[in-house]
């Protein structure tokens, strides 16, 4: 027998080790000790580049992304680990913003099938220890290291990065992180490392002493994103958001256009420039000027997608990967502002969201299509309409994200608007239907 393809590959870690995107709760592990153990058999990769880890409810991803755009700008090979992908598995691991070939994933699994079996890992965290092993073997100067869930147990909390950010605290996954700020926030700063710099994204009442304590403890330096920076939006077009930058340290203004279009990314914004500011006095090469023009072509260098993501402009069709009540809660908002005949709503989540919670966000004066992603964790369409109707939202419910979407685009004039959210899986499968994406 030949040498398996990448699809074959593929459906031996989804059907072999347990993922969270399938099975939430019961796929993942309560400790660091598999990841450790995959890690030592590799010869401890992740020992082998310098990196920044980045933790947060919501924007991390972005952050992420925003952050290796300024690396890969300055010239620095940049490693960039994100979860989970949209489309394509290889999304996850990226190096100068090009995901690893089809080939690399093939050979690491068909390297490691014995370490797989011994080990039994989740699909998390091989696909960790994979990100850790091509970066290591790619030589890359920095690594974005983006965690799954919470921070403390999460695999990717093995590595000693030069520079920790926490980019916000909000509601999410209750079940595994807690019911309270205080407690999210606590697993969170789990990222936090002795003698490693730390900022702070977005500050909160409840959070602030939890963020304080454990840097006090660790001697970790804070730095906070929002009091360092300021930003006031001018203006925004389909294809970028126009600010002033504010150095509220320096006293000094710039002009910031950037192709991050939500609301939510001058968050998002303030923090990058906080984290290139500190990388710099790390001896990286990292001037303000040149950290804001990186900022203004994220999606073409790193190849972000799904973050209020304009897939046309007329009919408008936008999709925003927001999940958790208050990424809704800041997309709702946006979605105010636009401009059209009617508006429509494509939306699906998945069983473990707070569903009551966020769709009382949404707006009643739209047409809904409610459905659900090909995957055992998503809440079927018809369960999601009963939850809906009694939120006072009017839809049907669609066996698939792309009759959701057929069914949309067959009702809209010009002038009209789609909205797609609730879930990167919805997302993800959004953008196969729309833009004729393979699987």
């Amino acid at each position: 027998m030949g040498n398996p393809s990448y699809q074959q590959t593929l459906d031996y870690l989804y059907e072999k080790l347990p993922m969270f995107s399938r099975l939430g709760k019961a796929a993942l592990k309560p400790d660091l000790v598999n990841t450790l153990k995959l890690c030592a058999a590799l010869d401890n990769p992740q020992l082998k580049f310098k990196s920044v880890h980045i933790a947060g409810t919501n924007g991390k991803g972005s952050t992420s992304h925003g952050l290796a755009a300024v690396l890969q700008d300055a010239g620095y090979k940049t490693g960039l680990y994100t979860s989970p992908h949209l489309v394509d598995f290889r999304e996850r691991i990226r190096i100068n913003g090009e995901p690893i070939s089809e080939q690399w994933v093939v050979d690491f699994v068909e390297a490691n099938k014995a370490l797989i079996e011994e080990v039994k890992p989740s699909f998390f965290e091989i696909n960790v220890a994979m990100a850790f092993l091509a970066f290591a073997e790619a030589n890359v100067n920095i690594a974005v290291i983006e965690t799954g869930l919470g921070g403390r147990l999460d695999s990717t909390n093995v590595i000693t990065p030069i520079l920790s950010i926490i980019t916000n605290i909000s509601y999410d996954h209750k079940d595994l992180l807690g019911n309270t700020l205080p407690e999210i926030a606590a697993e969170k700063a789990g990222i936090i490392k002795a003698g490693i710099p730390t900022i702070i994204g977005e500050q909160n009442d409840e959070t602030e002493r939890v963020f304080f304590e454990h840097s006090v403890h660790k001697q970790s330096t804070l730095y906070y994103a929002q009091s360092l920076w300021g930003m006031v939006r001018v203006s925004q077009d389909a294809r970028y958001q126009y600010y002033k930058a504010v150095n509220n340290a320096k006293l000094e203004m710039y002009n910031l256009h950037t192709d991050l279009l939500g609301n939510y990314q001058q968050h998002n914004l303030k923090t990058i420039l906080t984290a290139s500011e500190v990388l710099s006095h790390k001896g990286f090469n990292l001037s303000i000027p040149a950290t804001l023009a990186a900022l203004s072509n994220v999606k073409k260098t790193t190849g972000l997608r799904g973050r209020w993501d304009w897939i046309q402009e007329y009919p408008a069709i936008i999709c925003d990967v927001a999940h958790n009540p208050a990424g809704i809660k800041e997309v709702m908002q946006q979605w105010q502002q636009v401009k059209a005949t009617n508006k429509h709503i494509v939306v699906g989540f998945v069983k473990d969201k707070d569903v009551a919670e966020a769709l009382a966000l949404f707006p009643k004066n739209a047409t809904y299509y409610f459905c659900n992603a090909d995957m055992p964790r998503a809440l079927p369409a018809v369960e999601l309409k009963e939850i809906a109707t009694k939120n006072e939202l009017q839809g049907e419910a669609y066996n698939s994200v792309s009759d959701a979407i057929n069914a949309a685009k067959a009702a809209m004039k010009e002038t009209d608007a789609l909205l797609i959210t609730g879930s990167f899986f919805i997302v993800g499968e959004a953008l196969q239907s729309i833009e004729g994406i393979p699987a």
